[in-house]
């Protein structure tokens, strides 16, 4: 009976010890995964906006051949454009893109001055593409603040918050609207007839 107890307690702190590693391990796993699929999230995003800042100069070059004289709004949609391309990591790049989706609106907004702008085939072509890719990083855009908000979710709550706060995983950043876009978007379409 001395040899059986002895055995008992030496496997039951080996199995305690293996059972809270295993338990360590699947968190850690776990946020590994959430961490990872808002990356993913984010090359998704990154994919629409690479495509968008693609479109940029096509539009920018269509305008310019009917509003020549708007050269103030060419350049901002321009300058926007490049600073966009340029910007690195995801802070600066939504401060980037945010400033880009203005400049385009302005742009958008001169050329409705513009009878045989409007009526333009390539201009229609491109403001068709780049409405189709404004909508895809919308969507990518919700698909990665879900991502960034389960992920940011699990490195605060217990016990994976311990997990997360020992080995390093930091909180990820939102991709949301400035004041101005937002206010944009919350604003009722107009209808007319």
């Amino acid at each position: 009976m001395g040899v059986s107890l002895l055995l008992l307690l030496i496997a039951v702190p080996i199995v305690l010890i293996l059972g809270l590693a295993l338990f360590i391990i699947g968190l850690y796993n776990g946020l590994q995964r959430k961490k990872l699929n808002a990356e993913n999230a984010w090359s998704d995003i990154d994919v629409q906006l690479k495509r968008r800042h693609d479109l940029i100069p096509n539009l920018v070059s269509t305008v310019k051949g009917y509003a020549s004289h708007e050269s103030e709004t060419l350049e901002a949609v321009t300058a926007a454009r490049n600073q966009a391309v340029g910007a690195h990591g995801i802070g600066e790049q939504v401060g980037a893109e945010n400033m880009l989706t203005q400049a385009l609106g302005r742009l958008m907004a001169v050329s409705e001055a513009y009878p045989d702008l409007k009526a333009n085939t390539n201009f229609l072509q491109l403001q068709e593409e780049l409405t189709s890719t404004e909508n895809k990083i919308g969507f990518a855009r919700q698909h990665y603040n879900r991502s960034v908000n389960g992920y940011n979710e699990a490195t605060k709550v217990f016990p994976s918050n311990l997990i997360a706060g020992l080995f390093g995983f930091q909180e990820l950043e939102f991709f949301e609207l400035d004041a101005a876009e937002a206010a944009a978007v919350k604003q009722a379409p107009k209808v007319e007839f």
